[in-house]
């Protein structure tokens, strides 16, 4: 399998990189889809609106895109010579894209919460916690460009 995986490197990596890019436009816009929620009355037109949004945002884009970064992400991590698990830089990385994931499941449990009209938190909050995405991005990115600590 290792000689298929480094024939078709270049395809993988293309499409873990527009996967990533994929889950990421979702992980940065649904939080912001949350900030305007919090301010919507329960019940109006608008807040059935970002419902009908938030889900499809989340069940259409979010959720398949993080598959398969996970899938083609896999996959670069089981062709032979990109990986070098000696080297501190992916263990970081991959706490860092655990850490993404767990960001990802709150973000779940929380349009789960504006659906059931539970929200409990203001929309200062989502500001805030849209803010995690991008922090952690530029560090996975980083990581994985300069790979420090090889």
């Amino acid at each position: 399998m290792g000689d298929i995986l480094v024939d078709i490197y270049p395809w993988v990596k293309s499409l873990h990189i527009i996967s990533v890019i994929a889950w990421m436009a979702g992980m940065f816009y649904l939080p912001r889809l949350f900030v305007y929620h919090a301010d919507a009355e329960i019940g109006s037109d608008k807040s059935e609106t970002f419902k009908i949004m938030e889900r499809r945002l989340l069940r259409g884009i979010i959720n398949p895109a993080m598959m398969m970064t996970f899938i083609f992400g896999g996959l670069l991590l089981l062709t032979p010579g990109v990986v070098h698990w000696g080297d501190v830089w992916i263990w970081l990385k991959l706490a860092l894209v655990f850490l993404m994931s767990g960001y990802h499941g709150y973000l779940s449990r929380w349009r789960r919460q504006f659906e059931a009209d539970d929200n409990q938190r203001p929309a200062k909050f989502y500001r805030w916690v849209n803010e995690v995405p991008t922090v952690l991005m530029v560090f996975i990115v980083i990581l994985v460009v300069v790979k420090p600590f090889q």
